[in-house]
């Protein structure tokens, strides 16, 4: 049965609601189509033997997570910025830094490769950074937006079990930088911190040339002491042969002599 138009707004009313009609199916049909991509991005993070895999997940790009490129002295998100997403490190090195009511500057932590940054986000939303984090090194980021982090860490045991674990290390890592500030020597802090860039004892792999080359003034931040402390101290280790940096830092495990002696 035909649909008789007597008058021309009345063809122009139903032209119109054909047009809506038609605007609202299209616009379902999109977001069946994104609710179909995530899923399979979702099912692409599955090892193929079934299991989520914690480690492929965060190697690359995907729903809510994007890989971003981060030049050398750019940053990463600055303090007092609103938290909206996590960060792992894939590739380089990471400062992190903040700054007093006064001006004052200080260096909490360089975070290498497989270290994450940012988790505040994940305790409220709207919370602002803390500190600021700036690339050493040209590096290579992975964000993962906060409803995402939430809803993996959620879902997936594996990757629950991989984030805590890294959350319960640096957690043992900032109480033993406490006492190493409280009662060891500058001399002590600083070779700790020497092997700690070096990744010593890190799955059991002997230390590794440092790159980049760490200036004095940042380590001077890391251990609470002057520059000129730590270019009397770098003199002496490399007079002792304990480090190298002739265009190369290399740190050496005979370091470990200087925080053992007592």
């Amino acid at each position: 049965m035909e649909t008789v138009v007597k008058y021309p707004h009345e063809k122009a009313a139903l032209a119109a609601r054909k047009a809506l009609l038609v605007a609202i199916k299209a616009t379902k049909a999109a977001k069946a189509r994104g609710a179909a991509k995530a899923r399979v991005a979702a099912k692409a993070a599955k090892a193929s033997n079934g299991h989520f895999a914690p480690m492929e997940f965060l190697a690359k790009a995907g729903s809510g997570r994007t890989v971003a490129q981060v030049e050398k002295g750019h940053q990463v998100f600055g303090q007092g910025h609103v938290a909206t997403a996590v960060f792992y490190v894939q590739k380089g090195r990471i400062r992190i830094s903040v700054i007093s009511k006064i001006g004052k500057e200080a260096t909490v932590a360089l975070l290498g490769a497989g270290n994450f940054l940012g988790e505040e986000c994940i305790a409220a939303p709207n919370v602002h950074r803390v500190a600021t984090a700036t690339a050493l090194v040209p590096s290579t980021i992975l964000r993962i937006e906060r409803d995402e982090m939430i809803r993996v860490l959620h879902e997936e045991q594996a990757f629950s079990e991989v984030f805590v674990a890294y959350l319960l290390a640096r957690n043992a890592r900032v109480q033993e930088d406490l006492v190493d500030q409280l009662f060891n020597s500058s001399e002590k802090r600083l070779a700790r911190a020497l092997l700690l860039l070096a990744q010593f004892g890190k799955d059991n792999t002997a230390p590794e040339t440092v790159i980049p080359k760490i200036s004095q003034e940042v380590l001077a931040e890391m251990i609470g002491t002057t520059r000129s402390r730590v270019n009397f101290f770098m003199n002496r280790f490399r007079q002792m042969g304990f480090i190298e940096y002739n265009g190369k830092f290399t740190i050496h495990t005979s370091l470990l002599n200087v925080i053992l002696h007592d």
